[in-house]
């Protein structure tokens, strides 16, 4: 859905003052990227913003150093936000670094066991499913942030309170007011694009929050803004006893829901992100474990989980980064923001923050592919919506594993194509032979063909043309031939024998 001109690297330049340059250039182009998006994704995931921060500087600081993906951009994504927030509302805020680091393990483990490049292996309509469901989610949830109310827990309750939010909109000054914020913040997104290229310098999302930011101010309008806790009081290490915790189903649910996501997500990008350059491509497995390694850090501090993101990945390629260096300074400046100017983030108002998360959720939902995909991929839309539709309505974990029965049970059916082709030979007997895939997907075709013949004749089976034949198949087949060949042998005895088995050869084709 992003496009960028593919610029060549085909080796790293050494790390000269131009070099270096280029890259501090562009790595201050991706902390104004990030600094919105990092505490835009913290609050709208119920967490202190100060820990947005910490995962993209871990982002930066730790995976920017390890080996895989040259130029994609760690920290926190909008994609993990409705699991996180779920995972706070439920366990509670304790759990949440616990949970993290789990998560941040099981990457290691599957990095080492060589397991990154199977993750390219899911269906890309599950993934895109899953993003749009979280886009969904998304947009419906910040809906009601945008007015400064709470929102309801449950997808089905967000749509089922929309008429709720609408009227208490209008009764509402403050509410009205807030919402006008987010309603502005959010066109000036949609219209950053179309901005002169001079303009357009400055990132969309940090424009329009700087603009929110004036224009509260200079009003002095009554709404929301972001708590400030201090970055380190924000950081709350998990306990024996959340670790503890772990071994709880629900818990570990949410754990490998956690790892999937946020690996299918970094990996998809590492893959956007190398269409994007001629360099060194990555290398799926150590990136595995550079996230794992990340998260597990993100993890011990109690921060949020981190997925590569593309937004700040591709902005960090178009700004004309050059080695990794882009990527661990953009860690550096996220610290020294943190760190020196805590108080910056108190004067954010959450409904131009809301604004900036319905617009990234929006984006994840791949409206302008859609019909294309109906056209071109009829079963792949099928998996890409109710994919989406099964998260909003069930949660993540659920609606994945959805996704995920409904990608492997339509590659069976594709790939279990048989033909039934039916000869009358000499003798009055009948030849059906076999090709294909025989599976119990396709039982009901083969035994509406063999029900079709007369009864009165008996049935040779020629299976020597399949390529895979089942065990539910030749059961069936075997108890159809049986029965059927049973009851032509007990016909008149002017009728011809029954046939029970073998090949034959001449007659004219009947029907396939």
């Amino acid at each position: 859905m992003l496009t960028a001109l593919k610029r060549t690297t085909s080796k790293f330049p050494p790390l000269s003052p131009g070099t270096l340059r280029r890259d501090a250039l562009a790595s201050l182009v991706v902390f104004l990227v990030a600094v919105p998006l990092c505490v835009g994704v913290a609050v709208a995931s119920g967490v202190p913003a100060e820990l947005g921060l910490i995962t993209g500087i871990v982002g930066g600081l730790v995976v920017g150093c390890l080996p895989g993906s040259s130029f994609q951009v760690s920290g926190p994504a909008a994609g993990l936000t409705v699991l996180v927030h779920e995972a706070v509302q439920k366990f509670g805020m304790a759990s949440l670094g616990a949970i993290v680091l789990a998560a941040g393990a099981l990457q290691l483990v599957l990095g080492a066991l060589r397991c990154g490049r199977w993750f390219r292996a899911i269906s890309v309509a599950v993934v895109q499913g899953m993003l749009a469901g979280i886009g969904l989610i998304l947009i419906l949830g910040q809906v009601y942030a945008m007015a400064d109310t709470d929102q309801p827990g449950s997808g089905l309750g967000k749509i089922a309170g929309l008429p709720g939010l609408v009227a208490g909109i209008a009764g509402s000054p403050e509410a009205l007011t807030a919402f006008a914020v987010g309603v502005g913040t959010l066109g000036l997104l949609v219209l950053w694009q179309r901005m002169p290229a001079k303009v357009r310098v400055v990132p969309g999302p940090l424009a329009a929050i700087a603009v929110a930011t004036v224009v509260t101010a200079v009003f002095s309008l009554p709404i929301a803004k972001v708590e400030v806790h201090g970055l380190l009081a924000s950081i709350q290490p998990p306990g024996l006893g959340e670790l503890g915790g772990l071994a709880q189903l629900s818990v570990i649910g949410t754990v490998l829901a956690f790892t999937l996501i946020a690996s299918a997500e970094s990996l998809f990008s590492a893959a956007a992100v190398d269409r994007m350059t001629d360099g060194a491509r990555t290398d799926y497995d150590k990136e595995l474990m550079a996230q794992g390694a990340g998260n597990t850090v993100c993890g011990l501090l109690g921060a949020l989980p981190m997925t590569a993101v593309i937004v700040r990945s591709a902005t960090n390629v178009q700004a004309g980064a050059q080695t990794k260096a882009s990527r661990i300074l953009h860690g550096v400046w996220l610290l020294l923001f943190a760190a020196l100017l805590p108080a910056a983030l108190g004067v954010i108002p959450l409904a131009a923050l809301a604004a900036v998360l319905v617009h990234a959720g929006a984006k994840l939902v791949p409206v302008r592919q859609l019909p294309q995909l109906w056209r071109e991929h009829r079963g792949e839309a099928v998996i890409l919506g109710v994919t989406a539709g099964a998260i909003v309505f069930t949660n993540m974990f659920e609606g994945v594993l959805l996704g995920l029965l409904l990608a492997v049970v339509k590659t069976a059916w594709d790939t279990s194509h048989v033909h039934v082709d039916v000869r009358e030979l000499t003798g009055g007997r009948t030849l059906v032979s076999l090709s294909g895939n025989a599976t119990f997907l396709r039982l009901p075709k083969i035994l509406d063909a063999l029900e079709a013949l007369p009864r009165d004749k008996p049935v040779e089976l020629d299976l020597t043309e399949l390529r895979h034949l089942d065990h539910a198949c030749r059961t069936a087949l075997d108890s159809w031939t049986a029965q059927h060949n049973g009851a032509a042998a007990a016909a008149p005895e002017d009728r011809p024998a029954a046939v029970t088995a073998g090949q034959s050869t001449g007659g004219t084709p009947q029907r396939g």
